[in-house]
């Protein structure tokens, strides 16, 4: 877990949502910058000229939209987290997205409290797993996950990892993973390093998604 302050980009054409967001995540202590862009365009313009490490992004802008500018941002700034932030609630358009490498999914009648929790999980542990991202899993899980256990072997992932991942799924940090088995935090990522490269995981969602596909761990 990190004391450092998140600097966030807020990423929406409607400006009384955008700008309202704003003043939200400035209450928030864990928050430093905070800024804005009306399209996805000008989010990748503001991600180029400054670091942000999350981006609260609206599905729907004109001139780029949320899926496309999620795809850019994996792409070339995979430091970054990524919400989504949206009216619909379509699990199908959720799990798309999390195969694209976004780290969570609000709706925006979200509880400022929600938003809260969600960037300080998608801080601390890569991902945010309310309700709506496990039903949209468990949903894409139950569409093709016959198909991907066939291509995915279990047999590589070592037991500790299998413990590191069952851990991961309780949305334990790297932090407290490590002290819970006795083991440095970097000794830590390391199994998470070689758990993302044996399961093709884009983020911990997918290391999510895995262990359920897989029978580690459970709905």
């Amino acid at each position: 877990m990190t004391s450092e302050k998140l600097n966030i980009l807020v990423a929406d054409d409607h400006t009384l949502f955008r700008k309202g967001t704003m003043m939200l995540l400035e209450t928030f202590d864990e928050v430093g910058e905070v800024d804005d862009a009306k399209n996805g365009k000008e989010a990748l313009q503001k991600l180029d000229e400054n670091q942000f490490d999350l981006v609260l992004l609206d599905l729907e802008m004109p001139v780029m939209d949320g899926w496309e500018t999620s795809k850019k941002i994996v792409s070339r700034f995979p430091k970054t987290k990524i919400v989504m932030i949206s009216m619909h609630d379509s699990l199908q358009i959720i799990s798309d997205l999390i195969e694209i490498g976004v780290h969570s999914y609000l709706l925006k009648n979200a509880d400022p409290e929600e938003v809260h929790k969600a960037i300080i999980s998608v801080r601390n542990n890569d991902f945010y797993y309310n309700q709506l991202v496990s039903t949209a899993l468990r949903k894409k899980i139950q569409r093709d996950g016959i198909e991907k256990k066939s291509v995915q072997n279990r047999g590589d992932v070592s037991p500790r990892e299998v413990e590191i991942l069952q851990l991961i799924c309780q949305e334990l940090t790297m932090k407290e993973i490590g002290e819970k088995l006795f083991l440095s935090e970097q000794t830590i990522q390391t199994h998470r390093k070689n758990l993302m490269r044996k399961t093709q995981a884009k983020n911990a969602v997918g290391l999510v998604k895995f262990a359920f596909q897989n029978g580690i761990a459970s709905f």
